[in-house]
Protein backbone atom coordinates (compact mmCIF):
# COMPACT_ATOMS: atom_id res chain seq x y z
CA UNK A 1 0.00 0.00 0.00
CA UNK A 2 1.52 3.31 -1.05
CA UNK A 3 1.49 6.23 1.30
CA UNK A 4 -0.21 9.37 0.08
CA UNK A 5 2.18 11.86 -1.44
CA UNK A 6 1.55 14.20 1.47
CA UNK A 7 2.52 11.63 4.10
CA UNK A 8 6.29 11.20 3.97
CA UNK A 9 8.85 10.35 6.61
CA UNK A 10 9.94 13.98 6.64
CA UNK A 11 6.41 15.28 7.13
CA UNK A 12 5.79 12.72 9.89
CA UNK A 13 8.97 13.90 11.61
CA UNK A 14 7.93 17.55 11.32
CA UNK A 15 4.43 16.85 12.65
CA UNK A 16 5.82 14.77 15.51
CA UNK A 17 8.27 17.50 16.54
CA UNK A 18 5.43 20.03 16.39
CA UNK A 19 3.23 17.84 18.57
CA UNK A 20 5.92 17.23 21.20
CA UNK A 21 7.03 20.86 21.39
CA UNK A 22 3.42 22.07 21.50
CA UNK A 23 2.69 19.80 24.47
CA UNK A 24 5.89 20.95 26.19
CA UNK A 25 4.92 24.58 25.56
CA UNK A 26 1.46 24.04 27.03
CA UNK A 27 2.85 22.41 30.18
CA UNK A 28 5.51 25.10 30.57
CA UNK A 29 2.87 27.83 30.24
CA UNK A 30 0.67 26.18 32.87
CA UNK A 31 3.65 25.84 35.23
CA UNK A 32 4.65 29.44 34.57
CA UNK A 33 1.18 30.71 35.52
CA UNK A 34 1.15 28.49 38.60
CA UNK A 35 4.58 29.80 39.61
CA UNK A 36 3.39 33.40 39.31
CA UNK A 37 0.45 32.58 41.55
CA UNK A 38 2.75 30.88 44.08
CA UNK A 39 5.00 33.95 44.23
CA UNK A 40 2.06 36.36 44.49
CA UNK A 41 -0.01 34.26 46.87
CA UNK A 42 2.23 31.86 48.82
CA UNK A 43 0.88 28.88 50.69
CA UNK A 44 0.27 29.90 54.30
CA UNK A 45 1.64 26.55 55.41
CA UNK A 46 1.07 24.75 58.63
CA UNK A 47 3.54 25.17 61.43
CA UNK A 48 2.49 22.75 64.12
CA UNK A 49 4.89 22.14 66.94
CA UNK A 50 5.03 19.02 69.03
CA UNK A 51 5.11 19.45 72.78
CA UNK A 52 8.68 19.32 73.99
CA UNK A 53 10.05 16.15 75.50
CA UNK A 54 10.55 16.25 79.25
CA UNK A 55 13.68 18.14 80.09
CA UNK A 56 13.80 20.06 76.80
CA UNK A 57 12.75 23.69 76.76
CA UNK A 58 9.75 24.73 74.65
CA UNK A 59 10.58 26.91 71.64
CA UNK A 60 10.09 30.60 72.24
CA UNK A 61 7.66 32.72 70.23
CA UNK A 62 10.62 34.40 68.56
CA UNK A 63 12.04 31.02 67.51
CA UNK A 64 8.65 29.93 66.14
CA UNK A 65 8.34 33.16 64.11
CA UNK A 66 11.91 32.71 62.85
CA UNK A 67 11.16 29.15 61.70
CA UNK A 68 7.97 30.31 59.96
CA UNK A 69 9.87 33.10 58.19
CA UNK A 70 12.57 30.66 57.06
CA UNK A 71 9.91 28.30 55.71
CA UNK A 72 8.21 31.15 53.83
CA UNK A 73 11.50 32.29 52.30
CA UNK A 74 12.29 28.75 51.24
CA UNK A 75 8.87 28.38 49.64
CA UNK A 76 9.21 31.68 47.80
CA UNK A 77 12.68 30.66 46.56
CA UNK A 78 11.31 27.37 45.23
CA UNK A 79 8.50 29.25 43.46
CA UNK A 80 11.01 31.59 41.80
CA UNK A 81 13.17 28.64 40.73
CA UNK A 82 10.05 27.03 39.24
CA UNK A 83 9.31 30.25 37.35
CA UNK A 84 12.82 30.32 35.93
CA UNK A 85 12.60 26.67 34.88
CA UNK A 86 9.21 27.07 33.23
CA UNK A 87 10.23 30.28 31.51
CA UNK A 88 13.39 28.68 30.15
CA UNK A 89 11.46 25.67 28.89
CA UNK A 90 8.99 27.98 27.19
CA UNK A 91 11.76 30.06 25.62
CA UNK A 92 13.33 26.93 24.16
CA UNK A 93 10.25 24.93 23.10
CA UNK A 94 8.20 27.74 21.53
CA UNK A 95 10.76 28.73 18.86
CA UNK A 96 11.43 25.07 18.03
CA UNK A 97 7.69 24.56 17.54
CA UNK A 98 7.33 27.70 15.42
CA UNK A 99 10.29 26.77 13.22
CA UNK A 100 9.00 23.26 12.50
CA UNK A 101 5.40 24.42 12.01
CA UNK A 102 6.54 26.99 9.46
CA UNK A 103 8.47 24.24 7.65
CA UNK A 104 5.31 22.11 7.53
CA UNK A 105 3.30 25.03 6.17
CA UNK A 106 5.90 25.95 3.54
CA UNK A 107 6.15 22.34 2.34
CA UNK A 108 2.36 22.07 2.13
CA UNK A 109 2.13 25.23 0.07
CA UNK A 110 5.01 24.06 -2.16
CA UNK A 111 3.23 20.74 -2.79
CA UNK A 112 -0.06 22.40 -3.69
CA UNK A 113 1.62 24.90 -6.02
CA UNK A 114 3.89 22.36 -7.73
CA UNK A 115 1.18 20.47 -9.73
CA UNK A 116 -0.35 23.74 -10.94
CA UNK A 117 2.99 24.81 -12.45
CA UNK A 118 3.55 21.57 -14.38
CA UNK A 119 0.23 21.76 -16.19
Amino acid sequence: MALPERLTIRSLYLYLVCLVTLVITIFATVNLVRGVVEVAYPDPGYFGYVAPVEGEPAPSEAEIRRQEELAERSQRRQAVLGLVGSGTTLLIAAPVYLYHWRRVQSELSARTEAPARTE
